[in-house]
């Protein structure tokens, strides 16, 4: 294949986008879930580029796409450039927060949003009165990618590995307790072995898979009787009031949770404290108003 100069001076750079994205994914429809298109957007993005620069770039093996020699040797360079050009625009006017319209999008689950967003909300009343957010749910093995994709501008979440193009810095961390209903049998007699074969409920918008606190549990070598599995914590509250089910919560989450028919028990045994940390991709690092937003939430509403 010979390399087109003219198709070369005429090439979409839409396309190096996918290039980009799928030299990093090394999969066609992870490359497609990251970008919003479709695998066949994908294949056709590729299909053009081979015809520009006269190269096959990917070769299939398995259920990877390999980059050829070239490839191999051309996609740093032409990644940096793209980061280089992205970082240039993003810096295109100063962030006025006083005058802006702007609207951020922060990644993070649901459970954050009753604590987090009301502070959020007052301190952009006061400072940025013209900003607007959206809070969006993310999941977290595609955290790095909607970052990178700029599908969202920061996100909350507790600690989780990363690709190293993520930066974070922790936020606040938090130790557990047990929520139950007021009159429960176990109240102000929780101790371990009781609270081991009591029933549990498992909050989790995933259908399958251990929560937080049962990681913790699986590492001290210790197994819940967990016999109800919902999708909110606004639910499971509503079954606790109604049964002898405990949930276990973070206490900077239980506030939200605690009322009259509701009461909070310490867990009746050491376990790790976990950490919310702050999220957001080192291509945005001097983007004026997400430098803007992330100051702002390290400064203003960081808890300890």
């Amino acid at each position: 294949m010979m390399l087109d100069k003219k198709r070369i001076q005429q090439l979409d750079l839409n396309l190096l986008k996918v290039f980009k994205s799928l030299y990093e994914e090394r999969n066609m429809t992870h490359t497609a879930d990251a970008l919003h298109i479709t695998p066949s957007a994908v294949s056709h993005a590729v299909k053009r580029l081979r015809d520009a620069l006269g190269d096959p770039l990917f070769r299939r093996s398995q259920n990877q796409m390999v980059p050829t020699a070239a490839c191999q040797r051309m996609a740093p360079l032409i990644i940096d450039n793209l980061t280089r050009l992205q970082q240039i625009l993003q810096q295109w006017g100063e962030f006025d927060p006083a005058t802006s319209q702007h609207h951020f999008r922060i990644g993070m689950h649901d459970a954050l949003e009753p604590s987090f967003l009301p502070m959020l909300t007052k301190v952009f009343s006061r400072q940025a009165p013209g900003v607007s957010y959206a809070s969006v749910k993310v999941d977290r093995t595609n955290l790095s990618r909607e970052l990178d994709a700029g599908h969202i501008d920061i996100a909350l979440d507790v600690a989780i590995p990363v690709k190293p193009s993520v930066r974070k810095k922790k936020l606040w961390s938090s130790d557990f307790c047990v929520l139950m209903r007021r009159g429960h049998p176990l109240t102000g007699k929780l101790n371990k072995k009781n609270y081991l074969a009591a029933s549990h409920i498992n909050v989790s918008n995933r259908p399958m898979g251990m929560t937080l606190e049962d990681t913790f549990f699986q590492n001290q070598g210790l197994t819940r009787n967990s016999n109800i599995r919902c999708q909110n914590y606004f639910a499971a509250t509503k079954i606790l009031k109604i049964s002898d089910q405990l949930l276990t919560v973070a206490r900077s989450m239980s506030e939200q949770f605690v009322d009259e028919d509701l009461i909070v028990e310490p867990v009746p045994f050491n376990i790790s404290n976990f950490g919310t940390h702050l999220y957001w991709h080192q291509n945005t690092d001097q983007d004026s108003a997400i430098k803007w937003l992330r100051e702002m939430i390290l400064d203003d509403l960081q808890l300890q």
